[in-house]
């Protein structure tokens, strides 16, 4: 990457002199890196935002700065420390909530919170618990959050906006897959008037709309040293949506007891007990200001948002794969197959699923 790290750190309020910029992860959409300072200055996490998947950017980040700051007023209320248990946002050197460099890539900085574990699979019961409760927590804190956010996401988790694109891709088969994935494309609509039927009540009002955070991976939660949920990160994808997206999306992740893009199916499947512990946690944080909609919705949500993951991939696939990165030619056909035995494991305990709920709501 020909691009001075230093130089764009310097763009922003740094308490600090800059000793070093490194990588950091491999995420699928941001360039991410640590920003070392000299002496006993903090770190901080620079990212290249994807301007082609976050547009605007900047209405993005007002939209991170809103939520974060409604966070700490909550977090200091209750006594807490709001300097570690919400994103702190720095200004670049013009007061912005990014820098714009000479080629037009956006960047950002927020500070990097010390003495904290991030998890990249919830390995055990209890792990899923406290990362149930950490989602559960963080959307109970914004639950009051009256301020709109800007949809810099148009279509996220929208199945009917999903569909259009959809639809688009497979009469332009713009690089001549769509042959090869027959099958594929048969598992996506066999299930079209299902997903409907429930967006419907979103679009309705049946489910509510609030503010929900829509990429709840295990790896956007720090915990602190004794494993208590500390922090909900990575807000670019929060919106104005049904919370049940959170959800469904931790249960995809959470569940899964192979990988996103396991080459051995059998590997994969929905783990009921991670499912239940998840649901627990998640619950004692959310229960209060849930809908019986919202609630009665929840075990399906993770059919949905899985079902959507496989459209998505499977999508970007027969469009020449100009969303995510891939790895090779067939990762996104791989990620599919994957994705949708997942979809077929949790369908297959659906019943259990919505049991679960029931009793932990009675």
């Amino acid at each position: 990457m020909n691009i001075n790290l230093i130089k764009i750190a310097n763009q922003f309020q740094l308490a600090g002199k800059v000793k070093s910029v490194t990588p950091l992860g491999e995420g699928f959409i941001n360039d991410t890196f640590i920003i070392k300072t000299e002496g006993n200055s903090p770190k901080y996490i620079l990212q290249r935002k994807n301007k082609k998947v976050f547009s605007p950017v900047p209405a993005m980040m007002e939209n991170i700065q809103k939520v974060c700051d409604h966070i700490k007023v909550k977090v200091k209320t209750a006594g807490g420390d709001p300097m570690r248990e919400a994103m702190t946002i720095i200004p670049a050197n013009d007061g912005k909530l990014y820098f714009l460099d000479e080629v037009e890539e956006y960047w950002a900085v927020c500070l990097f919170i010390e003495d904290t574990i991030a998890y990249e699979a919830a390995e055990t019961p209890e792990l899923a618990y406290s990362g149930g409760r950490g989602i559960g927590k963080f959307q109970s804190l914004v639950s009051d959050l009256k301020e709109p956010l800007t949809d810099i996401l148009p279509g996220f988790h929208n199945i009917r906006i999903r569909y259009e694109q959809w639809d688009a891709v497979l009469k332009k088969d713009p690089v001549g897959r769509k042959a090869k994935v027959a099958d594929e494309i048969s598992w996506i609509e066999s299930r079209r008037e299902e997903m409907m039927n429930f967006w419907q009540l979103v679009e309705n009002g049946t489910i509510p709309t609030r503010v929900s955070h829509n990429d709840t991976k295990i790896n956007n939660i720090l915990f602190d040293k004794k494993g208590e949920v500390l922090c909900v990160i990575d807000l670019d994808t929060v919106l104005n949506s049904t919370v049940l997206n959170d959800f469904g999306d931790a249960i995809r992740f959470y569940t899964n007891t192979g990988k996103e893009d396991d080459t051995n199916l059998d590997n994969v499947s929905m783990n009921m007990e991670i499912f239940t512990a998840f649901a627990k946690g998640y619950l004692e944080e959310a229960g209060s200001f849930l809908t019986e909609k919202e609630i009665e919705y929840l075990a399906f949500s993770a059919k949905y948002i899985t079902y959507e993951q496989v459209l998505r991939f499977l999508m970007d696939y027969i469009d020449g794969d100009n969303y995510y990165k891939t790895k090779s030619e067939d990762h996104n056909l791989v990620r599919t197959r994957a994705q949708y035995k997942l979809l077929t494991s949790i369908e297959e305990q659906y019943d259990a699923m919505k049991k679960v709920v029931k009793e932990l709501t009675s």
